[in-house]
């Protein structure tokens, strides 16, 4: 099993949203490096911290998992769709996603200033100056020490 941090602005789809839809095709994701990480390393079951970003505070709010294989993002071929790639075709998809289920949210956020503050998170690529991809790897170490400090099980 791998970790991840994945990133969403919590007024266009927060951890209240997928707790309400329980499942949700993570789409729109037009980076190549996230893409790959979805397309190409996720793996069914694997978890991911759920990431308020653009937010006052940002923070890590909870807790998802990754179910399902890899499809082709069907925003990529949507004329009405923001995420519209006219260079995509149908039979050489270019954006790729998989889908996620809600598992659980914390109690309280661990804001981005908490996780630079620990000497440990502080590692985290979250926490690192110019990253910016909305999809990461969590080594396990920070994965348990984000559950630990949320108090989660």
């Amino acid at each position: 099993m791998r970790y991840w941090l994945i990133k969403s602005e919590p007024d266009v789809f927060g951890i209240d949203d997928l707790a309400k839809v329980k499942r949700e095709p993570w789409n729109g994701v037009r980076n190549y490096q996230a893409r790959n990480y979805m397309w190409k390393e996720m793996q069914p079951g694997d978890l991911a911290l759920f990431y308020h970003s653009n937010a006052k505070p940002p923070g890590i709010t909870g807790i998802a998992r990754v179910i399902g294989e890899p499809y082709p993002d069907p925003t990529q071929f949507d004329p009405e769709s923001e995420y519209l790639d006219p260079k995509s075709k149908p039979e050489n998809p270019r954006w790729w996603l998989t889908d996620f289920e809600f598992v659980g949210k914390f109690q309280e956020m661990l804001t981005l200033e908490s996780l630079k503050a620990d000497t440990l998170l502080s590692e985290m690529l979250v926490c690192q100056r110019g990253t910016r991809l909305s999809i990461t790897p969590v080594d396990p170490l920070h994965y348990k020490r984000v559950c630990k400090l949320a108090q989660w099980k």
